[in-house]
């Protein structure tokens, strides 16, 4: 299968999430800025999950570009990546409801733990499909940041039941860390 059917399904299937997510930002009930700000730790928590979104969005598009088609494990490991994904509304409505309390927030991380799990999965395929000296191989070298984020997401959870706010700062920690762009796909697919 062309790949650019994979990133058309995926490109939806993200704009659904997000779209989603948006529609629980509520309107206030009153005219005034405390009314508004009431709706400060629900916004903030889709501000977060937006950019995480964003982020996914984004490596899953340059880490496409490395294929021109796709197998049946690249489908499969891709919609798992898509299940996961689907289930951060939740984690971000729950948590941002319960004003970030300890199990809500608990679940946020395991609702970016899982994603980043699937993406490694997605990674591997597309790795194993290409071999050892392909464009993705190479590009994603030792993989840090993909190595560091679960476990920062670990420690974020076990944080969650003690001090939810480390909690929130290592997944904002995480999303910044994502935030700077990686240009090693990019580079790979110029040489």
């Amino acid at each position: 299968m062309p790949k650019e059917r994979l990133a058309a399904f995926s490109d939806g299937v993200i704009a659904i999430i997000i779209t989603i997510m948006v529609l629980e930002l509520k309107v206030p009930h009153g005219d005034d800025w405390p009314a508004l700000a009431k709706l400060l730790p629900v916004f903030l928590a889709y501000v977060l999950s937006f950019v995480y979104l964003a982020i996914y969005w984004n490596n899953h598009h340059h880490m496409l570009h490395t294929l021109h088609n796709v197998d049946g494990a690249i489908l499969w490991a891709n919609m798992h990546l898509l299940f996961w994904l689907s289930l951060i509304p939740f984690a971000t409505g729950w948590s941002s409801e319960s004003h970030f309390a300890r199990a809500p927030t608990a679940l946020y991380g395991a609702a970016l733990l899982m994603p980043a799990i699937a993406y490694y999965v997605l990674q591997a395929a597309i790795i194993r499909r290409q071999g050892r000296d392909g464009a993705l191989a190479r590009a994603v070298g030792r993989d840090l940041k993909g190595k560091a984020s679960p476990l920062l997401y670990l420690t974020a959870i076990a944080f969650a039941f003690v001090l939810p706010a480390v909690s929130y700062a290592i997944y904002v920690f995480v999303a910044l860390m994502w935030l700077v762009p990686d240009r090693r796909i990019e580079k790979r697919m110029r040489e």
